[in-house]
């Protein structure tokens, strides 16, 4: 039972209609903003003003309407109270993220030679209910899709020297480089190779510019690298490689899915330092349930991927190495 020292009971939707009155300053505006007709609007304003005591929250002009002195006091109760119920829909719907909800993800292309797709098959028999939508890319332009918030979360590298300053980045592991040669490659025989002794070699590169590739790696050593044929797609590079029309730059993380018809040298580490690979997420945006659940399986596809990585030794082959 209500005692004399109860406030009034006041809706919530009462509250929710007033303060888009006062942000408005017109009956008409709110309900356009809301959805409803002016005179729904005004019901709602006469029900909260009669609950209240009948005291007049806004003085009636003859174009729009004001916040009286009631109004004004008003103001900041109703805001508390609306913002305290935004916050419980917004826990309530991260609870719900727990068995569904969607993600929005990115990744650079050899992250998804092997580390998107075990991460992905972990992910799955946990959360079977999430929505997924991925996109690929490289990584400045999945960084802008997550600034857009057309993206939860990208798998991004250092690569392409895109600032990663504004984000909240989850390392996932540090990648070293390879050489893939053909079989009957000078090298084949060889465990590791410094780039150097390639320098001669034709290339063969996702893009003519070298600048913000894994070639910039050669650069670094004091030679620019004859790229004779640009190929984007990892595997068609591998076709390539094996009929002999050149060598290429693999990442760690496509190193597990490579052609049988090929070698893999180790670049030693002085050469070409490993590439840090990340999970990022904008910073300041609280992540939902299912983009920690997603970072957590890829975190644990990286350490697998760490333990798979081949160790290139000597290739047994019949065929003579090329002079």
């Amino acid at each position: 039972m209500p005692t004399a020292h109860d406030g009034p009971e006041l809706s919530t939707v009462w509250l929710r209609v007033f303060l888009e009155v006062a942000r408005q300053g017109s009956f008409t505006s709110a309900a356009r903003t809301l959805g409803w007709t002016q005179s729904a609007v005004s019901r709602q304003i006469s029900s909260l003003e009669s609950a209240l005591g009948g005291a007049p929250l806004f003085d009636r002009l003859p174009r729009g309407v004001r916040l009286s002195e009631q109004g004004r006091a008003l103001v900041p109760h109703a805001e508390i109270v609306t913002d305290t119920l935004h916050g419980a829909a917004r826990e309530l719907a991260a609870l719900r993220d727990v068995a569904g909800g969607r993600l929005r993800f990115g990744a650079f292309a050899t992250a998804d030679a092997a580390l998107v797709p075990q991460a992905l098959a972990t992910f799955r028999a946990g959360r079977p209910g999430v929505r997924l939508f991925r996109e690929e890319g490289f990584t400045p332009n999945l960084l802008d899709r997550l600034t857009a918030g057309h993206l939860d979360l990208a798998v991004v590298s250092t690569t392409r020297r895109a600032p990663l300053e504004s984000y909240d980045l989850h390392h996932l592991l540090d990648e070293a480089l390879y050489v893939a040669v053909p079989t009957r490659h000078r090298l084949a025989e060889r465990a590791t190779v410094r780039l150097g002794e390639l320098a001669e070699d034709d290339w063969i590169s996702g893009s003519a510019r070298l600048e913000g590739t894994l070639l910039e790696a050669a650069v670094r050593q004091g030679f620019r690298p004859r790229v004779t044929h640009v190929v984007a797609e990892w595997l068609a590079k591998q076709g390539y490689v094996a009929a002999g029309l050149g060598v290429t730059l693999v990442p760690a993380l496509a190193a597990t899915s490579v052609r049988p018809d090929i070698v893999l040298l180790a670049v030693l580490d002085e050469e070409a330092p490993a590439r840090a690979v990340y999970a990022a997420t904008a910073k300041g945006r609280l992540p939902s349930s299912a983009s920690e659940a997603f970072v957590a399986a890829l975190r644990g596809a990286a350490a697998e991927i760490c333990r798979e990585v081949p160790r290139p030794a000597r290739t047994a082959t019949s065929t003579p190495p090329m002079g």
